[in-house]
């Protein structure tokens, strides 16, 4: 299975950080939490939202930008509301690192600037108030984009019933034909 790095830019919500650890313990991501932090990380939100995922987890915390730049070398994708280019766009190799910042402003532009071929953005609407995703919501769209593109390799893609065996399930219901639910 590759390695998929998630890193957050000085998180400020912990619900938020709580969600994408959650995402990363069940994706085997690996998170990177870059400090100053909105909050500490012993938060009883953040735990309450990650549940009982943590020792899933793969977490390493960084004092700052600096820090975690130092002790990592990339390749490194920018997700902003700022850039040129989409995430769907791009081939995401074995290592990447998709870098978020923080809720209430991104990711800072002089990082941006330095990096233009490697900022990505979801597509949105154009309207003055639809400025972006929530950032747990976005974490989940870029990693589950990744995995596509690695074909889920390492995931488990089919599940099980409780109180069923899918085995004894009658045929001619529905069925999928042609990549489409269909009855």
């Amino acid at each position: 299975m590759g390695t998929l790095n998630i890193v957050l830019i000085e998180p400020q919500i912990p619900q938020n950080t709580g969600n994408i650890s959650r995402t990363c313990a069940v994706t085997g991501a690996r998170l990177h939490l870059v400090g100053p932090m909105g909050f500490v990380i012993t938060d009883r939100q953040l735990k309450r939202a990650g549940l009982d995922y943590w020792d899933l987890l793969d977490i390493t915390l960084y004092s700052d930008t600096a820090d975690f730049f130092a002790r990592n070398k990339g390749p490194f994708f920018y997700f902003t509301t700022k850039a040129q280019h989409r995430y769907t766009d791009i081939k995401y190799p074995d290592g990447a690192y998709l870098v978020f910042g923080r809720e209430d402003r991104g990711l800072p532009e002089s990082l941006l600037f330095q990096h233009p071929d490697d900022c990505v953005r979801l597509p949105m609407l154009r309207h003055p108030h639809a400025r972006s995703l929530n950032l747990s919501n976005t974490v989940a769209i870029a990693a589950y984009e990744v995995l596509r593109q690695w074909d889920f390799e390492g995931l488990a893609d089919t599940g099980s019933l409780t109180a069923y065996d899918w085995a004894d399930a009658p045929c001619g219901g529905s069925s999928l034909e042609g990549g489409t639910l269909s009855e």
